[in-house]
């Protein structure tokens, strides 16, 4: 059963910070409080293993295209122009 917490003597910062971020979402500011509490206390573990093939399926997802030094090196300057 979720239990209630209050908070008190929140910096206004961090106050405006999490009002805008609950504005941003479209939550509460009870609701954008409990999943920053979870993305800090509650992250996701992932094993060194489980990220390289993470890493390995994104990477299977890209194109194939092979490219050259030279147009890599075109490809920046038509950026910088």
């Amino acid at each position: 059963m979720p239990t209630t917490l209050t908070l008190k003597n929140i910096p206004d910062e961090v106050y405006e910070r999490l009002k805008a971020a609950a504005e941003a979402h479209r939550r509460s500011l009870n609701s954008e409080a409990i999943v920053c509490l979870e993305s800090v206390l509650l992250p996701e573990r992932l094993s060194t293993a489980d990220r390289l093939d993470r890493a390995r399926a994104l990477r299977a997802e890209l194109p194939r295209a092979k490219y050259a030094v030279r147009d890599i090196d075109a490809f920046k300057r038509e950026g910088r122009r």
